[in-house]
């Protein structure tokens, strides 16, 4: 029996399968180890409703602005997300509380010997974990973010009221394929038969994918851009639904530009959500928008760290996500550019690293994981798109560096993948 949360959390740590620190490895291709984990739960999952959201960028900024905006109205709101930065209650909170530890040490306790037995995952336990958790609090509703794909992850075994799909682009090609309607199709394996499904945007080379799998479920099926159009104004986010204007300079905490497309898929969520009898007032939707940092605690998503210099962190480390965060640097004022970067290793650094401006001072660095790519690799890759800079392994200390070279008026980035973000002491 563990007495308290450090030894519970050491048991899953040192006894499970971890995604985050040896890769594929962690991945498991079926729902069987989750749904025998729920039924020695009683089936948790059953308990709340749920909406489920998947896409490969976007589902985290996606699911804390529903869970805000359903805070907002009223409801006791869950909200399920991985990874998590700092401690491992990030990923299960009602109403923006972390999930308390005590409940961590109980659950563990109560589970461990179908852990023995089963041999799940440490996200298969974590997904159980908080089925059960949302359940024994009575949660009106719970945002159930997929880990990834969605057709096998471990979260797909709930019945939702409504599913979300974000941008579709590559991302664990190893795991999900190697095309973009191989993705895609992994991503609308969320789809439920008679359960309405909101894609944030129309990709052209992806969206039959979804209207198929729409078509073959019998679900309605809404591309929220196709309703909702929204542009940059200098105090905010303008909003035009069926041609006219529904908000007028709206102030959201997510400050990246790729947000207005995730702010899209938000919309078209309420409206399905308030079809569905969810009382949502647009007061409460404009506040739960406007607070979906606040109330949720979400943290890296272009998030401001200092002035002056201009320290600014995000998670994106894949392709799509890159591409945002460097047009998103291009639009700041600075005097020299200052990047803090490190990846890991299982995923294709050179199409990343292609993408990075060449006129800027890089301190190649590396989290503290076994997925980390070596900093000096790292730096050799890099040199190949002529991008130039020093070797400082620790996150930390290479962060120190670059504010030590900056002057007031640089701008620092630091990211390349969510597990640098995670070690900044500052976050």
């Amino acid at each position: 029996m563990f007495t308290d949360y450090q030894q519970a959390i050491d048991y899953l740590y040192a006894n499970l399968p971890i995604f985050q620190r040896v890769g594929a490895a962690a991945y498991k291709r079926d729902l069987t180890n989750t749904l025998q984990l729920c039924e020695v739960l009683d089936n948790p999952q059953f308990k709340f409703k749920s909406i489920h959201v998947a896409g490969t960028n976007g589902k985290g900024s996606t699911s804390h602005m529903l869970a805000s905006v359903l805070q907002s109205s009223g409801y006791k709101t869950g909200l399920y997300t991985s990874p998590h930065l700092k401690d491992f209650t990030e990923r299960i909170k009602i109403n923006g509380e972390q999930i308390d530890k005590e409940f961590v040490v109980q659950f563990v306790n109560k589970i461990k010997p179908s852990i023995e037995l089963i041999k799940p995952s440490f996200f298969e336990i974590t997904v159980a974990m908080a089925f059960d958790y949302f359940a024994q609090q009575k949660v009106d509703v719970a945002v159930i973010e997929v880990g990834l794909g969605g057709r096998l992850d471990s979260t797909n075994v709930i019945t939702p009221v409504v599913s979300v799909i974000t941008n579709i682009s590559f991302d664990h090609k190893d795991l999900l394929g190697d095309t973009l309607e191989k993705i895609a199709f992994e991503k609308a394996g969320i789809v439920k038969t008679g359960i309405p499904v909101v894609v944030s945007e129309r990709q052209p080379e992806v969206e039959k994918v979804f209207i198929e799998k729409a078509s073959e479920s019998r679900a309605e099926i809404c591309f929220a851009n196709d309703y909702y159009q929204i542009t940059h104004s200098e105090k905010g986010l303008d909003v035009i639904f069926n041609k006219k204007q529904f908000i007028s300079e709206l102030e959201i905490p997510l400050k990246g530009i790729y947000q207005t497309k995730n702010l899209a898929g938000v919309l078209k969520t309420v409206d399905i959500l308030r079809e569905t009898d969810f009382q949502i007032s647009h007061t409460n939707l404009i506040s739960g928008l406007e607070k979906s940092v606040e109330q949720t605690g979400l943290k890296g998503r272009w998030q401001q760290l200092s002035n002056r210099p201009l320290m600014i962190c995000d998670t994106g480390h894949n392709y799509a996500g890159v591409q945002e965060v460097v047009m998103q640097i291009s639009l700041q004022k600075f005097e020299k550019l200052h990047i803090v970067w490190g990846m890991v290793k299982d995923k294709e650094p050179e199409e990343v690293l292609s993408l990075l401006p060449k006129d800027a001072s890089y301190y190649f660095c590396q989290a503290d994981i076994p997925r980390a790519l070596d900093a000096e690799q790292l730096k050799e890759k890099a040199l190949l798109f002529g991008l130039k800079g020093v070797v400082v392994k620790s996150v930390n200390q290479a962060i120190q560096q670059a504010k030590e070279k900056a002057n007031a008026n640089d701008f620092i980035f630091i990211g390349g993948s969510t597990f640098v973000v995670a070690e900044i002491d500052t976050l």
